[in-house]
């Protein structure tokens, strides 16, 4: 009898009933070499508090009860986005190189901007009453941009209506592993947000997400989860290449919702050279917008959004589907290399306009380059053959392999302002050439008087 048993248990091992009751305990490999070329994201902080400017959900953290009580009973009867055609966010956001969205279905206050059955403290009890999630989801994946989805474990508003002090992972009540309620809370929403707005293909959880992670892919096993997993560095870029995937967030001013006074932003050349630099690390870029109370992007934002537009157009195939090389970079010229190891791309960042202005020639010595006869040199978006309104003028691109690394002599001849005042990087696409690897070899200081 114990003979059979131990076949029955072998069997059943090895049978797809037995390996359908293993849990899935990371992102599937072949998905997350999926999200590594998405590259560049655009994220949405968006909230209930945005009709007074606050920063995003925190302003209940500690608050008294009056000030709670108001938050939840008062807000949502000011939250009328009129102006919300998530048709046009997802058109910037296309036009700007994004490859995917992520957007705060829940976010720490514990609103919901989707239709929820578990909670009155959502979008459908506002006088918008419109399923916020499912338009803006609809609207992104009509553009072919990949759908995440930012959620909350902690939830202020199930933690003031279950008498728990509301605070960021101070209490064991806050930890939805200690915490039955609000596991099963969070799992019924994380079920409407996974079932009823078709394929989710990221989940972004900003909290902790032991049991969420795994009770989500029972329900999408192809989901890739970003935050809880995955190294998401918000305001910093790392100063060496972390391990593959990581992910950095973003704002573009100094807060993640719409922040309408005393809010300075980047300029465009400030997060095209962060982009640069995210994607030469072997990063992804996750930028912020900020939507109005109206619904609308704000017009600094959208601004900036055009001015990455408009650079991505000409150098987008030096972001996408690209890994890093050994040396992320030499001075100001950053390097990435297609994933087939086809070709390498020099991204040459400028201190300004007058850095390689236009119509000017520069010569470059790029010693971690090695060529050869074959090797082929072009700027990407620039034919190299004219420059506007220039008679007899060379704007040929040469190349020559040298003992000193690969000397490239090229010329800015793209136009895209009418001063000509355009500050941002220039590619390099290089084709037969490899990373070389510099030997040093050990120099040594005479100490005769004198020499030093």
């Amino acid at each position: 009898m114990k003979k059979l048993l131990v076949i029955f248990l072998l069997v059943l091992s090895f049978s797809p009933i037995g390996n359908a009751q293993k849990q899935q305990v990371t992102n599937h490999p072949d998905r997350v070499n999926w999200f590594q070329d998405l590259g560049f994201g655009m994220f949405i902080h968006w909230n209930v508090d945005v009709t007074l400017g606050a920063v995003i959900s925190h302003s209940l953290a500690g608050a008294s009860t009056e000030y709670v009580e108001k938050y939840i009973n008062e807000l949502p009867k000011y939250f009328n986005p009129y102006k919300f055609k998530p048709e046009d966010w997802a058109k910037m956001a296309k036009l700007a190189g994004m490859k995917y969205v992520v957007f705060t279905a829940k976010h720490h206050s514990g609103f919901c901007m989707f239709d929820t059955k578990t909670t009155p403290f959502n979008v459908m009890n506002t006088p918008l009453k419109r399923d916020i999630t499912k338009e803006l989801i609809e609207a992104f994946r009509k553009e072919g941009i990949a759908i995440g989805l930012y959620f909350s474990p902690e939830d202020f508003y199930f933690f003031h209506k279950n008498n728990i002090p509301i605070g960021r992972l101070q209490l064991p009540q806050h930890f939805p592993a200690k915490n039955p309620s609000l596991m099963a809370y969070d799992k019924e929403q994380l079920k409407e947000l996974l079932t009823k707005y078709g394929k989710i293909d990221i989940l972004f959880i900003d909290g902790p997400g032991d049991g969420l992670r795994e009770y989500a892919w029972t329900i999408n096993p192809e989901l890739v989860i970003t935050r809880d997993l995955m190294t998401t560095p918000e305001q910093n870029t790392p100063d060496e290449p972390l391990p593959r995937p990581w992910e950095a967030n973003y704002t573009m001013g100094t807060d993640w919702q719409y922040k309408p006074t005393n809010d300075p932003h980047k300029s465009g050349t400030e997060i095209i050279n962060m982009l640069v630099e995210m994607r030469a690390k072997g990063g992804n870029f996750l930028l912020n917008i900020g939507p109005k109370q109206d619904g609308e992007i704000q017009i600094e934002q959208e601004a900036l959004l055009q001015e990455v537009a408009l650079w991505n157009f000409a150098n987008s195939e030096a972001i996408y589907a690209v890994k890093p090389l050994p040396i992320v970079r030499e001075d100001n010229v950053w390097y990435t290399q297609s994933n087939d190891e086809k070709y390498i791309y020099a991204i040459v960042r400028r201190a300004n306009w007058q850095d390689w202005k236009y119509g000017t020639r520069k010569n470059l010595v790029l010693t971690h380059l090695e060529g050869n006869a074959q090797t082929k040199v072009s700027i990407l978006g620039y034919k190299s053959e004219l420059v506007e309104y220039k008679d007899g003028f060379d704007a040929s691109t040469y190349v020559a392999p040298t003992s000193i690394g690969l000397v490239v002599s090229a010329v800015n001849g793209q136009r895209f302002y009418t001063n000509n005042q355009w500050p941002n990087a220039v590619v390099l696409k290089i084709e037969n050439a490899k990373f070389r690897k510099l030997t040093h070899t050990k120099v040594t200081q005479s100490t005769l008087d004198g020499a030093k």
